[in-house]
């Protein structure tokens, strides 16, 4: 039995004794579109099961599909931003297979002229860039999904037809990766990609964003490959490593035996932290595909690519790169705000209205990510605008606010979506810069604190920092932290 706590460390000895892992992923994102890929049926996540469904998804006898054009320049863009040539003459074929939550027992899918195939992907590891090759990129069509009751005994499943006919594009890379570290960068990176021009919203949690991972082992120094294995049912990137590191294992133990690796699909067991065989890998012959009846080939000219090419952002590569020459940030800190589009949006917008990279990297990087994970906040639906994080920073250099105090209205910010200064005025926030007032807490502060003031002039500095903060404390943070070091440090200067 392998123990799944050992299995990484193993996993190491592994290919450093005699094995070479070779890593191959398909990457299933639904696309970010309203309606499905060939009817006018919504791709809302959430809704009731069966509610989002018309004759068309449902595979109704007599029913033609019409292809959404957006669906297909989303994965067009794909295909450009991922280096991939180009087909300009493509079209859509039918692959038949029964599963229970394929309505029309065949999906709509691309075989024999796929979107773009022979692309590549830069990916960083430990330091040093790797060239991962793409396959291919197509579109096709969602399958539905099964719905198992979780009751003992139960012995029939449900489906929901409303993710039926959801836009998909595929991206299959070649067996390019030889650990996880490169597996997980290589996800990562996909998924920024992805993320950043806008073509899926990538959340793994409602199932936009799958992987399934090939795996095989080889002897070192030999270049023929072994038998794939493919592991479905990924529902994590964290359950993609856990596979491969489990694989792997599995793989070496049967070839020490002496054993065949069956090229074969598996299901990954998430509770069990193990892979069971699911079927003998399918061939493409098995698919028995031939050209869709229904749907006419897409040319693609060059006035219509032009504009595509055209509407790629900037990638989360070189926007970090800027960052760090631009605005002189650390390779950390630009890494950090490029982790997330969201993030390094609000950032750009935020430097153009005031000229603090800084500060403002320190706020998104540090109170606006830790308040997103204290209060489980989903970071693209924020309620801070880049006008409103500028006018709090501008506020704070004006002296108007103390940073403590600012922290406060942030977290407010983020609450109600309400402008800083109507915060601040709303709660009596400003901070006091009255000399008279300030003087008079201090000479308080001083006189219940005779102890403090004698380590002071026995050379204690740490004293001062106390008095300072009881200051603050007696004002609720309001007083301003400049003039209150020049007072106490006046009335207890040695």
């Amino acid at each position: 039995m392998i123990s799944a706590v050992s299995v990484a460390i193993e996993l190491q000895k592994v290919v450093i004794m005699e094995y070479e892992v070779v890593i191959g992923l398909e990457t299933h994102a639904e696309l970010a579109t309203i309606t499905k890929l060939f009817c006018g049926c919504s791709t809302k996540f959430g809704a009731e099961p069966n509610t989002q469904v018309c004759p068309v998804c449902l595979g109704m006898p007599g029913v033609l599909p019409v292809m959404n054009k957006k669906a297909f320049e989303n994965a067009l863009k794909a295909a450009v931003t991922l280096n991939c040539e180009i087909n300009k003459f493509t079209n859509f074929d039918r692959k038949s297979y029964y599963y229970p939550d394929l309505p029309k027992n065949y999906q709509i899918s691309q075989n024999y002229y796929n979107l773009g195939i022979d692309g590549y992907m830069d990916i960083r590891v430990n330091g040093f860039q790797k060239k991962i090759s793409i396959h291919n990129v197509h579109l096709e069509e969602e399958a539905g999904k099964l719905i198992h009751p979780e009751e003992s005994g139960a012995d029939y499943s449900l489906v929901d037809f409303n993710r039926a006919g959801v836009p998909l594009l595929e991206i299959v890379s070649y067996p390019d990766m030889r650990n996880v570290d490169e597996v997980e960068s290589y996800m990562q990176t996909l998924r920024k990609i992805l993320l950043y021009t806008e073509v899926s919203d990538c959340k793994m949690q409602e199932g936009s964003l799958r992987f399934e991972a090939s795996i095989s082992l080889r002897k070192k120094g030999t270049e023929k490959l072994g038998n794939r294995v493919e592991i479905k049912n990924l529902n994590s990137m964290k359950s993609v490593i856990k596979a491969i590191e489990y694989e792997a294992m599995r793989q070496s133990e049967l070839l020490d035996r002496g054993e065949t690796i069956d090229r074969e699909t598996r299901l990954w067991d998430e509770v069990g932290e193990k892979s069971q065989r699911m079927r003998s890998k399918e061939e493409s012959q098995d698919y028995r595909y031939f050209p869709e009846p229904d749907l006419l080939p897409v040319i693609i000219d060059e006035k219509w690519l032009s504009a595509i090419k055209a509407s790629i952002p900037e990638l989360p590569l070189e926007r970090k790169q800027r960052f760090i020459e631009k605005f002189k940030l650390s390779d950390y800190d630009a890494g950090v705000l490029t982790e997330e589009k969201v993030l390094a949006d609000l950032f750009d917008e935020c430097v153009k209205l005031l000229d603090l990279p800084k500060a403002f990297c320190n706020w998104i990087t540090n109170d606006l990510l830790r308040e997103v994970k204290d209060r489980k906040l989903d970071i693209n639906d924020l309620k801070i605008k880049p006008k409103q994080l500028a006018s709090l920073v501008e506020i704070i250099e004006k002296g108007t606010i103390s940073s403590t105090i600012a922290k406060e209205v942030f977290s407010e910010m983020l609450q109600t979506g309400k402008e800083p200064q109507k915060i601040i005025e709303e709660k009596g926030l400003a901070q006091i810069s009255d000399k008279g007032l300030i003087e008079s807490v201090v000479d308080k502060v001083i006189a219940n604190n005779p102890n403090v003031i004698e380590d002071y002039k026995k050379g204690k500095k740490s004293a001062l920092t106390f008095l300072v903060g009881q200051v603050m404390k007696e004002t609720k943070g309001k007083a301003n932290p400049k003039m209150v070091n020049e007072l106490l440090t006046k009335k207890v200067g040695v």
